[in-house]
């Protein structure tokens, strides 16, 4: 499935009152009737025509634009997404990173590091979600007239406001970046289903000593229902908080400007992604810490950043192709999280089995690599909660709430519990 091209008018649904309950995700658009000239389709129009200003194109007649400017302008906004995507991918992986290194600490009240990574993401996914305001030069126009309208056709104007809203702003290549880039990347599905599967198995670690005291089944299953119980609800607090935030925050919200974007911003995110993902393939291949003989710095963030765009990419592309299949449970969103669970248990394993992630320092890293990066960037809980929060019906998203926990604890518990409780898990040298 090709992305969506850059301009795309306006959306007006088929069906307003059905149209207006779908959620409001970073993938997941409304289906396209009508088409009005929007500002990303006058710069087209201004592109394909020298010496006319996006200005006057918006205000011509023409609602479309050359094929030529057409074709350079999707081209153009599929290089922008992707390199935004690559930049934010690496930048919410380390902030990822950042905030479980804060959180595992010695007395820490919560042994689960990923937590408030995801209450983070969360709460910058609502807040995105909700804003109006912070992109409205790219899906804005000219305030509707209320003048001389009976009370149903401003009720008209203002849903056709809101569903031009919903549907431009998920074509824009900085809200994709900040969304499925940061967000999708800050939070990490698989990381929460690893540390639920450690509490069942009494093996999660704990900052406060060096030994993990031994318990019987029923008060693992109680450390089962607490992991999940926390970070479900807290991250659905945060993502309705964040959009809380927006709206309390609608007036003071800046605008990002539209030719700043378009002539400054987007090419320079071209080179600045790129040029991150490779530098850290160079740091990679050759660390600042090589002379010292420890080279910790590639286990502890460089390989996660080299791999976390691959992760986010995979993402964004099989959320693109089957979320919207099904309506009532997002396919697309469900393959990714089961995909990065599963390369995050058999990592797991291979980094705890003697003679691989327990005797080379390098292979451990790159292990933790994998599952810092790929599998944290693959997997989300934003983009979950989000989706959870916005089903139409609420035994949808309990289905498939409880289908995505329950999946992905079964894949662990087949991978991890199958070395676990026949060998054991072996300290990593990285550990």
């Amino acid at each position: 499935m090709s992305l969506p091209e850059s301009n795309p008018g306006v959306e007006l649904p088929r069906d307003p009152e059905k149209a207006i309950e779908l959620p409001l995700t970073e993938t997941a658009a409304p289906e396209p009737v009508q088409r009005v000239p929007t500002q990303r389709q006058a710069w087209s129009l201004a592109q394909a025509v020298p010496g006319e200003s996006a200005t006057a194109a918006l205000q011509s007649n023409t609602t479309a634009p050359s094929p030529t400017a057409a074709a350079l302008s999707k081209h153009a906004t599929h290089l922008y997404t992707i390199s935004y995507l690559i930049f934010f991918a690496i930048f919410g992986t380390l902030a990822r990173l950042g905030l479980q290194a804060l959180t595992f600490y010695t007395g820490a009240p919560v042994v689960s590091g990923v937590l408030w990574a995801n209450v983070a993401g969360s709460l910058v996914m609502g807040f995105l979600t909700e804003d109006k305001n912070l992109l409205r030069e790219e899906w804005g126009d000219a305030p509707m007239s209320l003048t001389d309208k009976n009370e149903n056709e401003r009720k008209e104007d203002a849903l056709a406001k809101l569903q031009k809203h919903k549907a431009v702003k998920k074509t824009i290549p900085l809200y994709i970046g900040l969304t499925t880039g940061f967000c999708g990347c800050c939070t990490s599905f698989s990381s929460f289903i690893r540390d639920v599967f450690l509490a069942l198995a009494n093996a999660l670690p704990d900052p406060s000593t060096t030994s993990i005291p031994s318990r019987n089944g029923g008060y693992s299953f109680m450390a089962l229902i607490a992991v999940i119980l926390l970070t479900v609800s807290l991250s659905l607090s945060a993502l309705i908080f964040g959009a809380h935030l927006a709206l309390a925050l609608g007036r003071l919200t800046p605008t990002v400007p539209f030719k700043l974007m378009r002539r400054i911003v987007d090419p320079a995110m071209i080179i600045l992604g790129w040029g991150c993902w490779l530098g850290a393939v160079f740091m990679s291949i050759w660390p600042p810490d090589r002379n010292s003989g420890s080279e910790t710095w590639r286990g502890r963030a460089i390989f996660a950043i080299v791999f976390a765009p691959l992760g986010c990419l995979l993402r964004f592309y099989v959320s693109l192709l089957l979320n919207a299949r099904v309506p009532a449970f997002p396919m697309g969103t469900f393959a990714v999280n089961m995909i990065g669970t599963v390369v995050e248990g058999m990592c797991y394993d291979l980094q705890h089995v003697r003679g691989l992630g327990t005797g080379v320092l390098t292979g451990c890293q790159v292990l933790q690599g994998v599952m810092d990066g790929f599998c944290g960037s693959t997997t989300t809980i934003s983009t979950w909660v989000a989706e959870l929060n916005g089903l139409a019906k609420r035994r949808h998203a309990y289905l498939y709430g409880a289908t995505t926990v329950g999946a992905g604890l079964g894949f662990m518990v087949v991978i991890m519990g199958s070395l676990l409780w026949t060998r054991g898990f072996d300290e990593p040298v990285c550990g």
